[in-house]
């Protein structure tokens, strides 16, 4: 038997039904953790995403989360606390992208983006704290190269990806020394239904030749969620030197 790094321990991924989310779920599991995944309208990806967890060994579950409410946390941590028993990695993966002229940002588009991309991965740690401090486990929000490099048209995207990277650095002085927190960064990232003519150019202009795929953002997930625990308060770009 392979030694697996994540073997007895268990990881909650939210939003992880799909894309990004689902392939670091998939990869904690490969690793021999139980995963636990939360998703708000994909129900049906979850479900498969949670078969293909089990059909790995793992135990695994999916629940309707809604990050941007704090009773809709606080139940789904109760849920897999309940089910799980313990856990050792959060990863604060949810999170929507949008795109607009600046000045064009709705009050509503600006307060929607941050509830998620910010106040979620706020709610998700402070909910779950007590049991990755049982744990002394680990915590990976997944930010944005766009939170260190202004781009014009995702105004309000950049901006709360930035707040999560300010956010990744208080919870590290704060929850230390048992639980570190550390934020992975991706530059653009092929994925399913992704603009072609958009990835051409972001992979032209990268020094690797070439664009991010979701097993890179996981990959790095799984370096903070197994490496060194006394790496904390880092934000790694996965962008292939994009950034640079």
């Amino acid at each position: 038997m392979p030694n697996l790094t994540l073997s007895g321990k268990s990881a909650l991924v939210t939003g992880g039904a799909r894309r990004i989310g689902r392939e670091i779920a998939l990869a904690l599991a490969r690793e021999g953790a139980d995963v636990a995944i939360t998703y708000r309208n994909s129900q049906a990806e979850a479900a498969r995403t949670a078969e293909e967890i089990a059909s790995l060994g793992s135990l695994s579950m999916a629940v309707e989360c809604d990050v941007r409410s704090e009773g809709s946390v606080h139940t789904a941590i109760e849920s897999v606390l309940g089910r799980i028993g313990r856990l050792d990695v959060l990863v604060n993966n949810a999170a929507v992208f949008e795109s607009a002229p600046l000045e064009q940002i709705s009050l509503e588009a600006w307060d929607t983006v941050f509830e998620t991309n910010a106040r979620g991965p706020f709610l998700v740690a402070r909910e779950a704290l007590a049991a990755l401090r049982t744990a002394e486990g680990r915590i990976v929000n997944i930010g944005s190269l766009g939170g260190m490099r202004a781009w014009a048209g995702h105004a309000h995207y950049c901006g709360s990806k930035a707040a999560l990277h300010m956010l990744t650095q208080a919870m590290a002085k704060a929850f230390a020394p048992l639980v570190s927190v550390n934020c992975v960064a991706p530059g653009w990232i092929e994925l399913e239904g992704a603009a072609r003519e958009a990835g051409a150019r972001f992979a032209a202009r990268t020094p690797m030749q070439r664009n991010g795929t979701a097993a890179d953002v996981a990959q790095a997930v799984l370096f903070f969620a197994t490496g060194p625990k006394f790496v904390t308060g880092q934000i790694l770009a996965v962008d292939g030197g994009l950034g640079l």
